[in-house]
């Protein structure tokens, strides 16, 4: 007992004779900075897709658009002639004069695919879905020409489509893993489906039993399908998914009934296996998640976004799924931080960390820069 009183009071005598900047000190965080900007609409925007850090596109309900070609100082925003009662779940932006949308209504035709060449003075039709009981969720793309659109299953088939030249569509629903039974996906603000490099994609999928992941790594001409842990029923299942390289990504979701239901999981090789991270604080559903080193067409403006392991999550919940709030991590759900002050966004994306955005109701456009 003498010898460990006596250790005791060393010990403590070398703690006061240290000087005060040797102990640790916890790590300061650094919340990104958020700046409202003017879209220009009142509409609900839904979907973003910045280009690089100056142009960026953005689209929703009524038919509406919206482009920035100056990081976001200024918006411009049209509506696509004959789309005034549709939404455009989906935008894919490739330059400040070309960009696609995708739109879903209440009919099966009112599922297309429009383009612009022009900055969105006028759009062509490209694909218009004849399927009774279609429902179109996201798509993405590996170049300006090379594409792949999701569809939720159907009479037991997955009935996505490719596009090798940006300009005509084909079915590859023979080329689809077999879907569970209910299996589909949320739209997610177009997050259902990411693609990297020039031939990974990955599709997140719910509704039934497994939430599952459908991947390919040759550019869609073969698919397979993991089961990830996140919870799946009707209402919920997996909702976002992104990859920062062709091994490390993450998946969002949870159960839209559910107040408080984040979940969130990460891969290391290649969407293969997964596992859950901690819980993100976001109320309801990860709804969409981006990561802040840049999306596919924009990683040439940050050489170390394979690498940059920093995840930003919006949240969608009940009974009004537009009060859901956001969050960050910077090492791929381990730890998170609240984003005060950015609640009721939909969508996001980034070009690199210092240039990203939230869309959302009433035309909210929010830029973050971390």
């Amino acid at each position: 007992m003498k010898n460990n009183l006596l250790t005791f009071l060393i010990a403590a005598v070398v703690l006061l004779s240290l000087p005060q900047n040797s102990f640790a000190q916890a790590p300061t965080v650094h919340q990104p900075t958020l700046t409202p900007q003017n879209s220009g609409t009142t509409q609900l925007l839904i979907a973003v897709s910045p280009v690089n850090s100056q142009i960026v596109w953005a689209a929703g309900t009524g038919g509406t658009y919206a482009v920035t070609t100056d990081g976001g100082s200024h918006w411009t925003s049209g509506i696509v002639p004959g789309a005034e009662a549709l939404q455009f779940r989906d935008v894919q932006g490739v330059s400040a004069s070309t960009a696609y949308l995708l739109s879903i209504g209440n009919y099966a035709t009112n599922f297309q695919i429009y383009k612009t060449v022009n900055g969105g003075a006028t759009w062509t039709t490209e694909f218009t879905n004849e399927l009774p009981n279609a429902f179109y969720d996201c798509f993405a793309f590996w170049t300006p020409t090379n594409g792949v659109a999701h569809d939720d299953s159907e009479n037991g088939i997955f009935p996505d489509l490719l596009t090798t030249n940006g300009k005509t569509w084909q079915s590859i629903a023979n080329r689809m893993p077999p879907p569970l039974p209910g299996e589909a996906s949320f739209s997610s603000s177009g997050t259902c489906i990411t693609t990297q490099g020039s031939s990974n994609a990955w599709i997140t999928t719910g509704g039934s039993s497994i939430s599952r992941i459908l991947y390919t790594y040759d550019g869609g001409f073969t698919w397979n399908a993991s089961d990830t842990p996140l919870t799946s029923s009707s209402s919920a299942g997996g909702f976002s998914v992104a990859f920062r390289n062709p091994l490390n990504g993450v998946v969002g979701g949870g159960d839209l009934s559910s107040s408080n239901n984040a979940q969130m999981a990460v891969s290391d090789d290649g969407g293969q296996s997964w596992s859950l991270t901690n819980t993100p604080p976001v109320q309801g559903a990860i709804f969409c998640l981006a990561y802040a080193g840049g999306m596919h067409f924009a990683n040439v403006e940050n050489g170390s976004a394979e690498n940059n392991r920093t995840v930003v999550v919006t949240g969608e919940a009940p009974p009004n799924f537009d009060s859901g709030q956001a969050a960050w991590s910077p090492d791929e759900g381990q730890t998170w931080y609240p984003l005060p002050n950015a609640s009721g966004y939909w969508g996001c994306g980034f070009a690199n960390p210092g240039a990203g955005w939230f869309v959302g109701n009433n035309g909210q456009i929010l830029k973050i820069s971390f």
